[in-house]
């Protein structure tokens, strides 16, 4: 049996992996156990064990994982504590599951990045889109449909003005983007400039190996929170709306024709329908053979260093330092 702790409960934590954890535990029962849940609010710690089945509760990460035998764990901490605790992680070689974007600043990232390297504890980083079931039935349908030539993804939300939107946020298009046409060879971004004291919009354009080329158009005051993605080639065009959106699933074009469409039903789960539970299964999966889960840190690291270095020409632009966080 795999025992597995949480560091972080709160709600981000809940949504994407406490839920998906206490249904692939229902699932498949006597393969996992919820062995401790870990906030510095002992009450959330307690609610989790209540809610979700952990069997212990703990105010401080170090007697956790002192007092537990774990086999794996999953770290949901804020921001500027993401190298910092998977360091810790990666250290006594406990196999874990941090977040985006890997810390505050290329040098964290790249601390945690080295960490995982010179220790060679598996590790893996969550990133649910890679995971979406109709993200990747339309990556498979479109390798069937021939060559990609256009990627591309609209990434829109509503009265989000904080100016690190771009690396905390933005980079899940930019990693699902490699997820479907593999490594970037070329970034280069525009800045689309507002007449009102806004957030700034931007375009990200890709080039990616074997000459195919992206674009993400991030909009973090559209007004509606969405997010589509685009998988275009000679003769046939995808589109999937996923995680967020109006009308979720994926459609599918040939020939000047709609060959395929499915929606999400309104009764299927969200941690099924963004990828949280395939990512857990995934987790689980490597911890049970003794494999490297994937994606790792190393693998979605260039997302991060494309996003962070992306950020540091939108700060030079008039009026970035002056726009305050609003949510």
């Amino acid at each position: 049996m795999i025992r597995l702790g949480l560091i972080g409960c709160g709600e981000h934590s809940e949504i994407g992996h406490a839920i998906p954890l206490a249904r692939y535990g229902a699932a498949h029962p006597g393969e996992i156990e919820l062995a401790a849940a870990c906030d510095l609010r002992i009450g959330l710690a307690q609610d989790f064990c209540g809610r979700y089945g952990f069997a212990s509760a703990y105010s401080d990460v170090d007697e956790m994982l002192a007092a537990e035998k774990i086999d794996g764990c999953i770290a949901v901490v804020p921001v500027d504590k993401i190298s910092l605790v998977g360091i810790k992680l990666l250290g006594l070689q406990v196999p874990c599951v941090v977040e985006k974007p890997l810390g505050v600043s290329l040098t964290e990232a790249k601390e945690l990045l080295d960490t995982a390297r010179e220790t060679g504890t598996p590790n893996m980083v969550s990133v649910n889109r890679r995971f979406m079931p109709y993200l990747n039935r339309a990556i498979e349908w479109a390798r069937s449909a021939g060559d990609l030539r256009y990627v591309r993804c609209t990434i829109a939300r509503h009265a989000r003005r904080e100016p690190e939107f771009l690396w905390t946020t933005a980079v899940h298009a930019v990693d699902a983007l490699r997820h479907i046409a593999g490594e970037v060879t070329e970034a280069k971004m525009q800045t689309l400039q507002s007449t009102c004291e806004s957030a700034q919009w931007y375009v990200i354009n890709l080039r990616f190996e074997h000459d195919v080329i992206g674009r993400v158009d991030v909009l973090p005051t559209a007004g509606m929170l969405e997010e589509t993605y685009e998988l275009i080639g000679e003769g046939f065009r995808v589109s999937v709306t996923c995680p967020f959106g109006p009308e979720r699933g994926w459609r599918c074009f040939q020939g000047s024709r709609l060959v395929s469409k499915e929606a999400a039903p309104s009764h299927m789960a969200e941690d099924i329908l963004n990828g949280s539970y395939d990512e857990v299964a995934e987790f689980i999966r490597a911890l049970t053979m003794k494999d490297a889960p994937r994606p790792s840190i190393e693998d979605v690291f260039p997302s991060v260093e494309i996003c962070l270095a992306l950020a540091k020409t939108a700060e030079k632009t008039p009026g970035f330092q002056s726009r305050r966080k609003s949510n």
